[in-house]
């Protein structure tokens, strides 16, 4: 059932079995997982079905670190959420992102991958791409032409694509609004999630919009998959009962940020350039399927020079310093400048599309011209996997949006192994081409021992910044004094809370985080099917009075209370 909360502009109360805060592709998933249980869900989305401007507002926030992409931009706040614009890039984590290693501080999941092997696979039949394994067989199930770097130092690693544009959209989650157990509450943003006076327990959330409606969800289990920087604003927000915040007794909660930084790591001469260059397809079909080739640190690379699991590919890109040229231009307008209503989407999934097709058809030419042209222009462009850093953190600041909710700052830092990371690895592939007879490198300025930390270039990506990616605010740890969530994604002292998304990843490797969001969302499904079948924890029922109130629903009707008892 979808229903708009905006028609509500009084008070009223829900009751449900589950109610999942956020419908992107975590609360999403999960909700689809979860209705064939036969449990009542609530599916609580602030926007409405498509962008609009004063509820996007209330994303933004300030960067205070290292710089950013404007807060209110980072994430798209309407049903399906910024997979409506998302590039549709799939990989797993690697092996070693889920390892404890010694040379990376605060690193290690609570669980090994193979924990997660049965949900990739059922994550990948979801996005309707072929089931691989990850990035250290992928070479072999894809007959990748071999390269001839030494496996002992750098490895083949591959991404596949979701070909469905806005899959995740409301006008394709169809079955959702069409099931008897599911209500989606659009425009119902969650202003404060309510602990009973012990702490123990969440009993209710209160929602509002912007025309003046207030209400609560009262639930037996509450799930919140609002993303990065909502999760651990909400929660560091709900500050009634636990003055530093929920789950935050250790202050925990907002630290940890990462991304997938992006950056130029260096120049490459050769004189060979095709021939480099077919080793790293930016796009490929193999059975149906797209795939792109890059290249990251071998793990025993990785522990002898104390690296990250980085990842590098060859494109051609224009010089530093260079004026972008335009047909970048008119592609970051339809991006960025662009509202992302369906009209704007619609205009750069044109574009993306129409940029796929002659890549995959004209490539080869097109590199070799651009090449010969720009005096072969080639250089290294780093996907990076940036290490936990507790200093890298959100938190609230003095300002609040609309609803009286505090906005957060951003303060996004990096640690000297993020450096140190690309550093050896551009040497050791500048190693390898010299040993091959393919070139050599020159490594970029910034990367020189008295250059920044980090660097920024304009003209290597169309995300320069990063991906995009929020991840590691509400990080998953076998205890709470090192991280916010244990290994089924429940807050660490809060009975019936838990939380979804790439915010609960321990560490974030360099693959895009969707496929292992999908994962970690089927498998959060079977624990909460067994947490609703436990006794419901002590409330504190001076807390959970319902408030209730005539107001008008979407048919018309116009009940006292709305409620989605578990039949």
């Amino acid at each position: 059932m979808l229903e708009d909360f905006n028609s509500c502009t009084q008070s009223v109360s829900y009751k449900t079995d589950v109610c999942i805060i956020g419908a992107g592709a975590a609360g999403i998933t999960l909700a689809r997982e979860l209705k064939r249980s036969g449990l009542d869900i609530c599916l609580l989305e602030s926007g409405g079905a498509d962008h609009e401007p004063a509820v996007q507002d209330m994303a933004a926030g300030a960067s205070v670190g290292y710089p950013y992409y404007p807060l209110e931009d980072a994430r798209l706040r309407f049903f399906g959420g910024t997979t409506s614009i998302w590039g549709g890039r799939v990989a797993q984590l690697d092996r070693v992102d889920f390892d404890r290693r010694s040379w990376v501080p605060h690193s290690g999941w609570p669980f090994e991958k193979s924990v997660l092997a049965a949900y990739f696979a059922r994550a990948q039949a979801k996005l309707q791409v072929a089931e691989v394994y990850g990035s250290d067989n992928m070479a072999s199930q894809l007959a990748h032409t071999a390269q001839p770097f030494d496996t002992k130092l750098l490895r083949p690693a591959f991404w596949q694509f979701d070909e469905q544009s806005e899959r995740f959209t409301i006008r394709r989650c169809s079955d959702l609004v069409r099931a008897p157990n599911v209500k989606i509450l659009l425009h119902a943003t969650v202003a404060n999630i309510q602990a009973n006076t012990s702490g123990s327990a969440i009993t209710s959330v209160r929602i509002a919009n912007l025309k003046g409606g207030t209400g609560t969800v009262a639930a037996k289990v509450f799930v919140l998959a609002a993303g990065g920087l909502e999760n651990p604003r909400l929660l560091l927000a709900s500050n009634d009962v636990q003055r530093s915040g929920l789950g935050n007794q250790h202050d925990l909660v907002g630290r940890f940020f990462a991304e997938h930084p992006r950056a130029r790591g260096a120049h490459v001469h050769s004189d060979k350039m095709d021939q480099l260059l077919s080793m790293f397809p930016r796009l490929s079909r193999q059975g149906g399927h797209r795939y792109a080739a890059l290249l990251r640190g071998s793990e025993a690379l990785q522990e002898r020079e104390g690296l990250l699991n980085t990842s590098f590919s060859l494109s051609v890109r224009q010089h530093p310093h260079d004026q972008l040229v335009l047909y970048k231009r008119i592609y970051r307008t339809l991006k960025e400048k662009l509202p992302p209503n369906r009209a704007g989407r619609s205009l750069w999934l044109l574009t993306r599309q129409a940029s796929v097709r002659a890549r995959e058809h004209l490539e080869p030419l097109l590199r070799w011209g651009s090449s010969q042209r720009r005096r072969k222009n080639v250089y290294v462009v780093v996907r990076a996997e940036q290490a936990p850093n507790p200093d890298s953190r959100v938190t609230l600041s003095g300002e609040t949006d609309a609803l009286g909710i505090p906005r957060i700052n951003l303060d996004w830092r990096f640690s000297d192994i993020d450096k140190h990371t690309v550093s050896k690895l551009m040497s050791v592939f500048d190693g390898e081409l010299r040993r091959c007879g393919f070139g050599h490198l020159d490594k970029s300025p910034w990367l020189a021992n008295d250059g920044p930390t980090w660097e920024t270039d304009p003209l290597i990506s169309n995300h320069p910044i990063g991906g995009y990616h929020h991840i590691g605010t509400t990080r998953m740890a076998a205890n709470a004094r090192e991280g916010v969530v244990d290994a089924d994604c429940r807050v660490h002292g809060l009975a019936n809370l838990y939380v979804a998304g790439s915010s609960v990843f321990s560490t974030g490797g360099w693959a895009n985080p969707t496929l292992t969001i999908l994962a970690l969302a089927l498998r959060l499904a079977g624990e909460i099917e067994t947490a609703v079948a436990r006794p419901a924890p002590a409330i504190d029922a001076a807390r959970t009075k319902p408030v209730s109130a005539k107001r008008t629903s979407r048919t018309g009707a116009t009940p006292a209370k709305v409620s989605t008892p578990r039949s």
